[in-house]
């Protein structure tokens, strides 16, 4: 058995995030449990073509890692799986980190007050026990009548097979996801016919992505403080959008629907064509698709869309639930991934035998701060439930959480706990305040079935505001707020 002060789950931005952010605070007795052979986690998986991401370059990255030179004002994923390599080289990240590692459960004990953390390959223990696994991991494969019968390739974007020729063949894409809007246009002028089955129209915005050169490029790479400056800029005009969601300025976002309603008519020529592609339900309710080359796809004579649902998969096609057969020699699914319902596949087991993934599905998805969980002592989670964004970073949020795990580690060490964890009553006030928040915004009045609500129809993904309240309330730790647990004796809350 291998024995550690604190283990990290995964090596995507979070992972690399709280490892930083350990070092930084002097702490060494630390690793990192990789599935796979390289750091970057979502962007080292997804390879699909036209992959990039919907945050600027300059804020999607770390705030003490600043990049001068991105290429392009949005980056494809080989720009941001690099930069990833890079920082984890810069910080020696591969000595601590165990590679082809995937971990299998973790349980608590309550006696020696230690994870035992099981793996593919070794056991180990840990007094801290940190998932960095996010929430954009597990590929969500919708079970379609017959689909195991298909006789050609079948694949989700997010385990692409480039081995696959798509030259000329019929290729039928499920789903008009975030990944979807994004290949398709990559894949259009290759295949033969394109029919695209849509569940639900998303709302599709223009992504006015660019090379970023000249004098923006000179101000940004020679002009000292330049990249802070812009990062900044950034960071406050993506802020300033939240209003149009749950502010006074909703009124905005029924202006852009109003545009981009008048785009997609203007632009595609068949008018029922269009207005498959328009949304029944308010901005934002989903999330916002960001794309310049989406739309005008559905000019094209080899591409269809079709919005009446899947009755079957057939070794050679699809049947549809309008009666009407088409032909494919490949099926890609665009479907997204597991969110809410993620923790099914993470087996974790705290106080009392208590299972993390039953306990959500009994109780609701419910956290402290999005970091801790009660009955769950010393486990954290990074982009835990309800601080995924539709407006910001993530990246912004992964940091206002490491730094609140490692002032929480030193809180710990000056009280002399073993162990941590938020009290009942602490886990239920903060959220029942935030699903006040979260029922007034558009994700739940918005109109919207959407992977941001579990099961019961409430939101476990958004933080429902801005991120510098975030930043605000994570600033510190409320101690009053937790149980603090000395050798095998809970200390006063309060003390």
């Amino acid at each position: 058995m291998i024995s550690k002060d604190i283990i990290i789950i995964g090596s995507g931005f979070a992972g690399m995030g709280m490892a930083m952010k350990l070092r930084e605070a002097g702490r060494q007795d630390f690793l990192i449990l990789e599935k796979a052979d390289d750091v970057g986690g979502t962007w080292r998986d997804n390879t699909y073509p036209g992959a990039e991401c919907d945050v600027q370059s300059h804020m999607y990255s770390f705030s003490g890692e600043l990049n001068k030179n991105w290429s392009r004002e949005y980056s494809a994923q080989p720009e941001i799986h690099a930069y990833m390599r890079e920082v984890a080289d810069r910080h020696r990240l591969h000595e601590v980190i165990h590679f082809g590692t995937e971990m299998t459960g973790a349980t608590w004990d309550e006696a020696t007050l230690r994870w035992t953390v099981t793996t593919s390959k070794e056991t180990y223990q840990t007094r801290v026990l940190v998932s960095g696994i996010g929430g954009l991991h597990i590929p969500n494969v919708p079970e379609l009548p017959g689909a195991e019968t298909f006789a050609g390739a079948r694949f989700h974007s997010a385990q692409w097979e480039h081995d696959v020729d798509l030259t000329g063949k019929k290729v039928a894409v499920i789903g008009t996801g975030a990944s979807a809007i994004q290949f398709i246009p990559q894949i259009v002028g290759q295949v033969g016919q394109l029919d695209v089955y849509q569940r639900t129209a998303p709302w599709v915005v223009p992504k006015k992505n660019h090379d970023i050169t000249g004098t923006k490029k000179t101000l940004l790479s020679k002009v000292p403080g330049g990249t802070r400056a812009y990062r900044n800029a950034v960071y406050w005009f993506n802020e300033s959008t939240q209003l149009g969601f749950t502010g006074p300025l909703q009124g905005v976002t029924k202006l852009v629907e109003k545009k981009v309603t008048e785009y997609i008519t203007a632009t595609v020529d068949d008018p029922e064509t269009a207005a498959k592609l328009i949304p029944d339900y308010r901005l934002g309710c989903k999330r916002v698709l960001k794309t310049d080359n989406y739309i005008p796809v559905y000019n094209r004579d080899n591409v269809d869309l079709i919005d009446s649902g899947i009755a079957e998969i057939t070794p050679d096609g699809i049947l549809g639930k309008d009666g009407t057969f088409r032909e494919a020699d490949v099926i890609i699914y665009g479907t997204g991934f597991h969110v809410t319902d993620a923790f099914q596949w993470v087996h974790v087991t705290g106080t009392g035998g208590r299972d993390l993934s039953k306990t959500f599905d009994e109780h609701g998805i419910e956290t402290y701060l999005g970091i801790a969980v009660t009955h769950f002592p010393n486990f954290f989670l990074l982009l835990g439930p309800n601080t995924a964004l539709g407006h910001n970073s993530v990246v912004f949020m992964i940091e206002q959480q490491v730094k609140w795990i490692s002032t929480m580690l030193d809180e710990m060490d000056e009280r002399g706990a073993e162990a941590v964890e938020p009290t009942p009553q602490a886990q239920r006030s903060f959220n029942d305040a935030l699903q006040e928040k979260v029922e007034k915004g558009v994700w739940s009045q918005g109109g919207c079935t959407s992977w941001y609500l579990d099961s019961k129809g409430k939101n476990r993904t958004i933080w429902p505001g801005f991120t510098w309240r975030y930043w605000w309330t994570t600033r510190k730790v409320e101690a009053t707020d937790f149980a603090w647990i000395t050798g095998r004796r809970k200390a006063d809350a309060a003390a």
